[in-house]
């Protein structure tokens, strides 16, 4: 984990992936589209894979639930994240533990953690962040 780390803070990315196969995979968007494309598209790529975020919450953790991540580090992650991989056997580590992630100006929730608070179900959270996309 820690050279995925090291290439997360080195390379100024905000997500780095190594497939089962060992494959990195290496990432810039903000938010969870990049996890999102992933499980909807290429899921085998998250298969057995293991995660550096910059930061995550429910949204992507619930991503990384369905994609089959076995292990994942972030910078910054939600304690609804961590629960949610915890429940489903992803194994999980942050630097920093928040209540929740909080949106781009910094004067509330993120979005994407807003939609997915009284969700559990990983599936249907991923569903209600398509839904959001799809409207914004």
């Amino acid at each position: 984990m820690k050279a995925l780390i090291d290439i997360l803070h080195d390379e100024n990315l905000t997500l780095v992936v190594k497939s089962d196969d060992g494959t990195i995979h290496r990432f810039t968007q903000r938010g969870v589209k990049d996890l999102l494309a992933l499980v909807t598209v290429s899921p085998e790529i998250l298969k057995g894979a293991l995660i550096a975020d910059k930061a995550v919450g429910k949204a992507a953790a619930a991503c990384m639930v369905v994609g089959g991540v076995k292990c994942v580090y972030a910078d910054v992650m939600s304690e609804p994240a961590l629960t949610l991989l915890q429940q489903h056997g992803v194994e999980a580590g942050y630097g920093t533990l928040v209540d929740h992630i909080i949106n781009r100006t910094g004067d509330g929730w993120c979005p994407m953690e807003r939609l997915s608070r009284d969700e559990n179900d990983p599936a249907v959270i991923i569903e209600k962040v398509k839904e959001f996309f799809k409207s914004h």
